[in-house]
């Protein structure tokens, strides 16, 4: 990284973070002689956090209101049978990038590196002469790690990337904090949370208003970047935190939803399994989810999800007006999903059920097109070279994914967590879930029992469709597993808004201890 004093670190972190300029020099760099040509197709790409499959109504849910993303669905392809790599943040982010799977690019935590070996299709379009930007939620180690990305604007969430990041400095600017986020995030001030916080399982409106909060703020970023585009070879990533927990929309949103008139999701049932509370008891008490205080928590995620879709429309809207639109390619997607009440569960972190390890994916390709639905199995790894080959770059050599413009789907999807301890092997018809710490074993009949509560493992009469699917996941991932690859020196990018080393965050973690001091004397009174 290049040398930059504290003065021009924090006079770049002002102008970045007062959106002074959301299109710095380097998007208004030529194109490298021979690398890009205008007619090249742009690639928008937004990634949202935690988002369950089902919860658009491109896909059957006729209660959360997501016309912009539906809009997307039908004029490109949506994918019912779609699914994450791993269902933790950071892992299944650096799958999505490489196209490789944890096991391979070694990031099993959200405290991880991708090695500096391992090729990412930002990476690609980047060498092949596209100008790279992304705005939002990375959830990297180091905060601003290059992966191909030229200009990164960040909002990040859990871990330490909060105290480096643009989102945070320009809330620290204005006098701020994002409360709600803090109190589920970050054990110092869950530790002290509210009652309320823990009565209503974080689903509260923010305590930011619309214009601050991290949503908007994403969607800010995507727009002044849009409208710095000309012509073709462009690469925007727009990475929402929502609508990961906590579910805290502006109020202005969570008011556009009724508790009373919201119907449950496939897949609730009275109480949990007594395997699922065995291996994740869960991040809120699941004993005290009811009917009544999952329909809140529906309130506030269906809130997050239509607040995004309201930015999706933003981007669409400068795409269309700037006469883009037609050479962009569009992707929508999720790193993974959320119970949601499947199961009597919340979150995630528990086995991959459908609710958790399937992501909602829409492709809209350049010129558009007839709403077409596949029901072929594929995996976020097949976007890189999907990704690659519309823009007419060759894919590395170790990304495993299928070109999703030739229909390709697979037999069997793989998945893996808790550190590779989990594995899924899952057909049209067949789910097998091992757990190999605890010594758990599950056989799921889709066709039968789609809301995977009877397990056939046992059951002589699945023998064969276990025997197969063991046999698959033995030459899947024969060997030992490597260890987390963690390098916090790894190289960043070498941009005005990157901190110059990490003596910021002990004013930043002052800063909040502060200002959270302030909420919580408020919020007693």
């Amino acid at each position: 990284m290049a040398e930059i004093s504290r003065r021009q670190f924090v006079a770049g972190s002002a102008t970045i973070a007062l959106a002074a300029s959301g299109v710095s020099a380097l998007s208004e760099e030529p194109v490298k002689p021979g690398k890009s040509a205008p007619d090249r197709p742009n690639v928008l790409f937004v990634l949202a956090d935690q988002h369950r499959l089902d919860c658009i109504g491109a896909y059957g849910n006729a209660q959360v209101r997501t016309p912009n993303i539906d809009a997307l669905a039908a004029e490109g392809v949506r994918f019912n049978n779609s699914f994450c790599p791993y269902p933790v943040c950071t892992p299944s982010r650096y799958s999505l990038f490489s196209g490789r799977y944890v096991h391979e690019h070694r990031g099993w935590t959200n405290h991880c590196t991708l090695p500096p070996e391992v090729e990412t299709w930002p990476g690609l379009m980047k060498a092949a002469g596209y100008r790279t930007n992304c705005a939002g939620k990375m959830h990297f180690t180091p905060t601003y790690l290059d992966v191909g990305f030229a200009e990164m604007y960040l909002s990040e969430q859990n871990g330490p990337g909060r105290w480096d990041d643009d989102y945070h400095r320009m809330l620290r600017d204005r006098g701020v904090i994002d409360a709600n986020d803090l109190e589920d995030q970050e054990r110092e001030f869950r530790d002290h949370a509210r009652a309320e916080y823990w009565e209503k399982f974080g689903a509260l409106p923010s305590n930011l208003p619309d214009e601050l909060h991290s949503t908007t703020w994403t969607g800010d970023r995507a727009v002044e970047a849009l409208e710095g585009w000309s012509g073709g070879g462009n690469l925007f990533l727009a990475s929402f935190i929502k609508p990961h927990h906590p579910f805290d929309p502006p109020k202005n949103w969570a008011e556009r939803y009724d508790a009373e008139n919201l119907d449950l999701l496939p897949g609730w049932i009275d109480e949990c399994f007594e395997h699922d509370l065995k291996l994740n008891p869960g991040y809120f008490p699941h004993e005290k989810l009811s009917k009544e205080t999952l329909r809140r928590v529906m309130v506030h995620y269906y809130a997050t999800i239509e607040h995004i879709d309201h930015q999706v429309g933003r981007m669409v809207e400068v795409l269309k007006r700037k006469g883009l639109y037609d050479n962009t390619l569009i992707v929508y997607t999720s790193d993974h999903g959320e119970y949601m009440g499947y199961h009597h569960l919340l979150l995630k972190g528990g086995y991959m059920y459908d609710a958790l390890v399937k992501v909602p994916l829409i492709i809209r390709y350049p010129g558009g097109g007839n709403a077409e639905a596949s029901d072929a199995q594929v995996t976020n790894l097949d976007l890189a070279p999907t990704i690659l080959r519309q823009c007419g770059i060759e894919p590395a050599e170790g990304m495993h994914g299928n070109n999703l413009a030739e229909g390709a789907g697979r037999d069997i999807v793989f998945a893996e967590s808790h550190g590779g301890a989990q594995v899924m092997a899952r057909t049209p018809s067949r789910k097998l879930l091992r757990h190999e710490g605890l010594k758990q074993n599950f056989l799921y009949d889709l066709e039968k029992d789609p809301g995977e509560t009877v397990n056939c493992f046992g059951d002589p009469a699945y023998t064969d469709d276990v025997r197969a699917l063991e046999v698959a996941l033995q030459n899947w991932r024969p060997g030992p597993l490597p260890e987390t690859y963690l390098n916090q020196d790894a190289p960043q990018i070498d941009a005005p808004n990157v901190p110059p080393d990490l003596s910021h965050r002990d004013a930043m973690m002052a800063y909040t201890r502060e200002k959270m001091a302030e909420f919580y004397s408020v919020e007693n009174r």
